[in-house]
C-alpha cells in the first residue's frame, strides 16, 4: 500500500497494520511496545464497505464511542465572549455570514448564567438522549477573545459545574497567542482532553477578504502550529460553497488542510442566516447557494482528500429555521449523512482514498 500515517507525533507504517476480526472490522496500528496506538475504520474492500457503510468516513460519534465506550454529549455554552470583528459588545459588523447569535446552540434560548446554561443543557440531554457523559463546549463567538485571567476564570467556573470529560473551545486564529495556548495546555490531564475548534473557512485570502474574516491564511497557519506545538487537539471549521468558490477552490482548501493533518474537521454548507451581510448579497442576486446534492458532491470530494485519521465532526449546518433564510429545505442531518455514506459505498470510495502524506 505504501505511505505512512502521522499519528500523535509518531509515524506508523501501513505494513504495521493488520486486519483483525471483530464485530466491527477495523485496522489496528501498534507501537513498538505492542500497544494499540490507533485504529482506522477504512478499507479498500468494496464488500466490507457494503457491510459497514458507516465506516466510509471517520465520524465523530463513532470516535467518541470508541474512546469512551458509549455516547458522550456536548454541553454548549455562551460565556459572553465576543470576537475582533464584532467588538467587545458584539455590536460591530462581523463576518458576512455571522448573525447576532454567533453560532450559539439553539437550545440555549436567550441564554442565562453559565450555571443556568449548563444545568439546562444537561437536563435537556438527559431527557432526550439519556446522556451520562459530557463535554464542555464554549461554542458562541470566539471563546479566547479576552485576557488570560478572564478566560481562566470563565473556564474554571464552568468546569466546576459538572464532571466533564473534555474541554472544547471554539475561536478564531487571531485570538490565539502564546499565553492563551499555554493556558489551554494547562487544562490537559490524563482524564481531560482539550480541543480548540479553529475557524478557517477557506484557504483563499481572496475569499477571506470577501467574507470579512479579518485574518489571513498565514495567521491561521501560525495559530494552528502554535496549538499543535503544545499538543492540543485542533479541529478546523470550513465552509463549502462560499461566494466565488466551486469544486476547484474547495479541493484546494481541503488539500491545504490535508497537508496539516488536523485532528478534526467541521464542514458547513453555505447557508443564509437572517439579517446578515450575506443575506443582503443573496437578496441582490450576488451569490448562489449550493443545493444538498451539490454539497454532497463537495463533501465526498473533500473526504477523499483528507487523512483517514482526521475525525469528521460535522458535514452540515443546523441553524434553526427561524434564523435561516436559505436553503429553506436542506436535508436533515441524519438523511444527509446516510446519503453521503450510501453514495460513497456505491462509488467504492472512502475518506483518505486520494490522500497523500507526501503532498
Amino acid at each position: 500500500m505504501g505511505g505512512t500515517f502521522r499519528i500523535r507525533k509518531k509515524r506508523i507504517f501501513y505494513k504495521d497494520f493488520r486486519r483483525v476480526e471483530t464485530s466491527t472490522p477495523v485496522f489496528f496500528g501498534k507501537d513498538k511496545a505492542g500497544q494499540i496506538e490507533y485504529y482506522i475504520p477504512m478499507s479498500t474492500d468494496a464488500a466490507w464497505l457494503d457491510l459497514y457503510p458507516e465506516h466510509t468516513f471517520n465520524a465523530y460519534a463513532l470516535y467518541l464511542k470508541r474512546l469512551y465506550g458509549r455516547s458522550v454529549y456536548r454541553v454548549a455554552v455562551d460565556a459572553g465572549f465576543s470576537c475582533p470583528n464584532r467588538g467587545k459588545t458584539r455590536s460591530h459588523p462581523g463576518c458576512t455570514y455571522c448573525d447576532e447569535y454567533g453560532s450559539r446552540a439553539p437550545y440555549l434560548g436567550h441564554g442565562g448564567s453559565l450555571e443556568e446554561q449548563i444545568e439546562g443543557a444537561i437536563k435537556f440531554l438527559k431527557n432526550r438522549y439519556g446522556a451520562e457523559d459530557y463535554i464542555l463546549y464554549f461554542q458562541a463567538f470566539s471563546s479566547t477573545f479576552g485576557s488570560v485571567e478572564d478566560c481562566r476564570a470563565i473556564y474554571d467556573r464552568a468546569l466546576r459545574l459538572a464532571p466533564f470529560k473534555e474541554l472544547v473551545v471554539s475561536t478564531r486564529p487571531d485570538c490565539i497567542s502564546v499565553d492563551i495556548a499555554d493556558l489551554l495546555d494547562s487544562y490537559v490531564k490524563p482524564d481531560m482532553k482539550v480541543w480548540v475548534e479553529l475557524g478557517l473557512q477557506s484557504a483563499s485570502d481572496t475569499t477571506l477578504k470577501r467574507i470579512r474574516r479579518g485574518h489571513t491564511v498565514a495567521t491561521f497557519t501560525e495559530a494552528y502550529r502554535l496549538l499543535k506545538g503544545k499538543g492540543i487537539n485542533v479541529a478546523v471549521h470550513l465552509i463549502f460553497g462560499l461566494p466565488g468558490e466551486g469544486s476547484r477552490e474547495i479541493r484546494k482548501t481541503v488539500s491545504f488542510m490535508s497537508g496539516l493533518a488536523p485532528d478534526g474537521i467541521k464542514i458547513h454548507n453555505l447557508h443564509i442566516p437572517r439579517d446578515t451581510a450575506i443575506h443582503r448579497e443573496f437578496l441582490a442576486g450576488e451569490l448562489v447557494v449550493p443545493s444538498p446534492q451539490r454539497h454532497l458532491e463537495y463533501v465526498i470530494q473533500g473526504l477523499e482528500l483528507l487523512p483517514p485519521e482526521t475525525i469528521i465532526m460535522r458535514l452540515t449546518c443546523d441553524t434553526p429555521p427561524e434564523r435561516l433564510v436559505f436553503p429553506g429545505h436542506f436535508w436533515e442531518k441524519s438523511r444527509f449523512y446516510a446519503a453521503v455514506r450510501e453514495e460513497m459505498r456505491k462509488r467504492n470510495t472512502w475518506q483518505g482514498r486520494c490522500y497523500s502524506p507526501e503532498r
